[in-house]
């Protein structure tokens, strides 16, 4: 969180900007980051920065893969990556991994 913090400040000065209002964070189902951490890390973190009033928004991202043998697209139920409609085991996720800064809004003078 605190990077993600740091950068939304840095991009918040370099755009003029006098405070961040939103941050929006995509982190993945499978990414190993718990979204209430994320909230409590923020909430610890955002005061005295430019990002003290923010709001910060979190998109989970599914876990999805696909099948090689038949191409279809699916969400796992466990950790062995098996396609419901034919068994083939997928080699890994296609998404559900992420942990990315995606939008950042700032206040302008």
């Amino acid at each position: 969180m605190q990077t993600a913090l740091d950068l939304a400040c840095d991009r918040a000065r370099q755009a003029g900007g006098v405070a961040v209002r939103r941050l929006v964070l995509r982190v993945g189902a499978d990414a190993g980051v718990e979204p209430d951490a994320l909230r409590f890390a923020f909430e610890a973190l955002a005061p005295g920065t430019p990002a003290g009033a923010a709001v910060l928004d979190i998109e989970v991202v599914p876990a999805r893969t696909r099948c090689p043998g038949c191409d279809r697209g699916f969400e796992p139920d466990g950790p062995l990556l098996a396609c419901p409609a034919c068994g083939v085991i997928a080699g890994g996720l296609s998404s559900g991994q992420e942990l990315e800064l995606v939008r950042i809004e700032v206040s302008v003078p």
